[in-house]
């Protein structure tokens, strides 16, 4: 290792940490905790994705080694966000996940592997593995078991770099408990295949029924071999926003072992959007309940619309978030959820900041969000996500931040 590199990711290493630990960030946490507990003042701010390669001129980076190179790249969007008016919380600590063993052929011990892409940029489809009944049969799920020594190597190079700036903790969580893992329909439609699986709930419901049971007894052993072996960490919190309230420890790095009702827990299910609510609740969310009510407050919904399934998710007894995606009827939405729960609203990407800043187009957006929410009384906040570009112009969140921020301090007065 260079030194000069070394130097360089100590640099910005240390304004991570002079962020992470500034009073602003002491504040944002504040707000977040109250938010969280239904204590609604105005409506937090969260960008959530930064598309790098348009914000982050990769020319700049000066690091050599692939390995530093990547925590290069980390450090300076946490540089970036310093510059964006949100309410996002930057810790101040660095995770390293845990080498963990897992089948040979994937989680499920099946490939789940995308298929060609028409063309370099383009999207492509999975290349489902599961596709005669028989093939159910093939599922297997290794054992928890973390690679002590694989681990230790990974987070001892990190700590030795930088470690006494920010502290580094391990993920130590099974593979089946983290997002998009622990759902069961995110990897049930790699698997299967989307089309296939809207069929399946027609031509082929009992095994469908099995096949989804299968998933959830694996993901909850996963969760009890975790939790026995003292896995879960308070670093291991998920809610796709600042995952701080009253109820729950907040987020920190220690080596305490947690159980998961101290923890935020989080699903979707994306892959049902077309699928009516009877069916949702029948085919996906009475298998996803029993996990989450093992969490002590849930998060629920991704790019979903959930407009007719507020209902049935309601039905959560630690139900604290929802997402109201751009796809949602917010109107409808704002109605069912009320004050009972956080409404967390996500505004179209492409029309606030893909295709340039239009700030009449989201200030009209806004005010008609506002009116709405606090027609109904909602504690809500404004999650910006799916951002896969903003036209190579690395101002236009930082504009669009400022915005939003007048928008709220004019509507709210604070």
């Amino acid at each position: 290792m260079l030194y000069h590199e070394r130097t360089i990711i100590r640099d910005l290493a240390k304004k991570t940490q002079a962020y992470a630990l500034s009073d602003d960030m002491q504040q944002r946490r504040r707000l977040w905790t109250d938010h969280n507990s239904l204590s609604f003042s105005r409506p937090l701010v969260y960008i959530r994705a930064i598309p790098q390669d348009d914000c982050i001129d990769s020319r700049l980076l000066q690091c050599t080694d692939p390995w530093l190179r990547q925590l290069e790249m980390k450090l300076l969007l946490n540089e970036y966000r310093m510059r964006l008016q949100d309410d996002t919380i930057v810790e101040p600590y660095l995770v390293v996940r845990a080498v963990l063993k897992t089948a040979e052929q994937g989680v499920y011990g099946l490939p789940a592997h995308l298929g060609e892409k028409p063309r370099a940029g383009g999207a492509a489809a999975f290349r489902p593995s599961l596709i005669e009944e028989r093939d159910i049969e093939k599922i297997q799920v290794a054992d928890y078991e973390v690679d002590e020594a694989a681990t230790r190597g990974q987070q001892d190079k990190l700590a030795d770099l930088v470690g006494d700036i920010l502290p580094v903790v391990v993920d130590r969580q099974g593979v089946l408990c983290g997002m998009w893992a622990n759902d069961i329909s995110t990897i049930l439609a790699q698997l299967r295949g989307l089309e296939q699986l809207m069929w399946d709930l027609y031509d082929r419901p009992e095994w469908l029924h099995r096949l989804l049971g299968l998933m959830q007894s694996h993901i909850i052993k996963h969760m009890d071999q975790t939790e026995q072996a003292g896995g879960f960490r308070l670093i291991n919190h998920q809610n796709q926003a600042m995952p701080y309230a009253r109820e729950l420890p907040p987020p920190q790095a220690d080596n305490i072992p947690v159980s998961p009702k101290t923890l935020w827990g989080y699903m979707a299910s994306q892959e049902t959007t077309g699928v009516g609510p009877d069916q949702f609740e029948t085919f996906m969310f009475n298998y996803q309940k029993p996990i989450l009510e093992r969490y002590g407050l849930v998060a629920y919904g991704c790019c979903e619309d959930l407009t007719r399934k507020i209902s049935v998710i309601r039905t959560l007894k630690n139900l604290r978030r929802i997402a109201v995606s751009p796809f949602a009827e917010r109107y409808a939405c704002a109605e069912q959820i009320g004050r009972d729960y956080v409404l967390s609203w996500r505004p179209d990407p492409s029309s606030h900041v893909s295709n340039g800043l239009d700030e009449d187009y989201v200030l009209r957006d806004l005010h008609d969000a506002f009116t709405c929410f606090d027609a109904q009384g909602c504690c809500f906040d404004i999650t910006l996500k799916d951002v896969e570009t903003v036209g190579g112009d690395s101002s236009v969140l930082i504009r669009w931040s400022k915005l939003v921020k007048k928008a709220i301090q004019e509507h709210y007065g604070k």
